[in-house]
């Protein structure tokens, strides 16, 4: 899910796509009448097919490992993962759709952002089903890093499953005070070249929003739908920051990495002084793992940074709904948000909230692991941001490419 697809969302951004109009199943139509006993007692004996990023260990580990051998001792459901993300998944649904596929090959996506964007536009998500969940209850759905993807509604058409925030990470024993706005990161590239690069990927464009917001002059200033004269005016002034100084970064700005995966091996070998990434950086996981130094360090940009919900979303044409809502249900529960937030493990951040747990389980998050070396969420929850408008992603990706890596 950390990947997009330009060419995908440019065409569901400048064509509006006349998707056929579905009549629900009967069986859809039933399950949204069923309770919630009816639904599990349906659930029971299904293979649920998954499709998911499968691009860390760590995630591999706690769905193969915890989430598939749980579902099937107690459900009796067998979980099956399908390896794809953001452009994959929408290819998938198009193409089906397109085919008039009744049964579609994935029953649960995990998406956000310009997936949920697109696979709205063609009315490719089934629901709505989040508020049939019973473990929903315990989702503070007031929380806007929640209730809207990418400033758009989820009007429980795709459960939260996990919430982070981007960070930028630097190694504290070599770095004593890391740039923290666009100024301090010029001075700072410009004396130390060649340490400093933008991947060209999610993580990357990530990163060009919050530089973007910084320009506007305000953490909100690219809150509300898309303003074709505001990202004009931005652009270029991020486009001159950023040709002006590329000569400084690795490689004299020549080549960019295309995943984030390779930002992570640069930093680790010392390439990079200067690197960033979701899930506050990442640096719990590295430093355990031995790739990061102790002495590593996340923090936000004075201006903010991106603060993001993942989700999951049932396929319009999913065989197997109720069983998918099971699964998706055992994933937002506490015993299974519990075990995804330990450190040593997926290291995910729950996206419950603990005061509205029952004292058991709320006793029980209170006391688990905390991180050693990475930082809390809510250490940078003062400079959270909102995910802008997908065309800003959009257009971010395209004109890099334009006027950043061909010029």
């Amino acid at each position: 899910m950390h990947n997009i697809n330009v060419s995908i969302l440019l065409v569901l951004l400048l064509f509006t796509i006349v998707a056929c109009e579905n009549d629900p199943t009967q069986d859809s139509l039933n399950i949204q009448e069923m309770s919630w006993e009816d639904i599990s007692d349906q659930a029971k004996g299904s293979t649920v097919n998954f499709m998911m990023w499968q691009g860390d260990a760590d995630i591999n580990d706690y769905i193969n490992n915890y989430v598939a051998p749980t579902l099937k001792e107690k459900y009796n459901i067998r979980l099956n993962i399908i390896g794809g993300q953001g452009p994959e998944i929408v290819q998938l649904v198009m193409g089906e759709k397109q085919a008039g596929v009744k049964k579609g090959q994935a029953d649960i996506v995990w998406i956000n952002g310009e997936t949920f964007f697109q696979l709205r536009k063609i009315e490719g998500l089934w629901g709505p089903f989040v508020q049939k969940l019973p473990n929903a209850q315990y989702i503070d759905f007031d929380n806007s890093f929640i209730n809207t993807d990418f400033q758009q509604p989820v009007n429980n058409m795709e459960a939260p499953w996990g919430i982070n925030q981007f960070a930028i990470i630097y190694d504290s024993a070599q770095i004593s005070n890391p740039p923290r706005n666009l100024q301090e990161l010029e001075n700072f590239i410009k004396a130390n070249p060649g340490f400093f690069t933008i991947s060209n990927d999610f993580s990357g464009m990530t990163l060009l929003k919050s530089f973007l917001a910084e320009l506007s002059g305000s953490p909100t200033g690219l809150d509300g739908p898309f303003d074709e004269e505001k990202y004009q005016k931005l652009s270029t002034r991020l486009w001159d920051y950023i040709n002006r100084n590329k000569r400084y970064f690795w490689k004299e700005g020549t080549t960019f990495p295309k995943e984030h995966s390779k930002m992570n091996q640069m930093f680790a070998s010392g390439e990079l002084k200067i690197s960033f990434g979701f899930s506050e950086g990442g640096v719990e996981s590295k430093v355990r793992q031995g790739l990061y130094p102790k002495s590593t360090r996340a923090y936000a940009w004075d201006n903010g940074t991106i603060r993001n919900a993942n989700y999951l979303g049932i396929t319009y044409n999913s065989s197997n709904k109720a069983a998918a809502m099971e699964v998706i249900n055992f994933l937002i529960s506490p015993e299974a948000q519990l075990k995804k937030s330990d450190p040593t493990g997926m290291d995910s951040n729950p996206v419950l909230s603990i005061d509205k747990l029952d004292p058991e389980w709320k006793s029980k998050f209170e006391a688990s692991p905390k991180r050693i070396y990475g930082a809390q969420l809510s250490d940078l929850a003062n400079k959270a941001i909102q995910e802008p408008a997908p065309e800003y992603m959009i257009r971010l990706y395209e004109d890099f490419r334009k006027k950043v890596i061909e010029k």
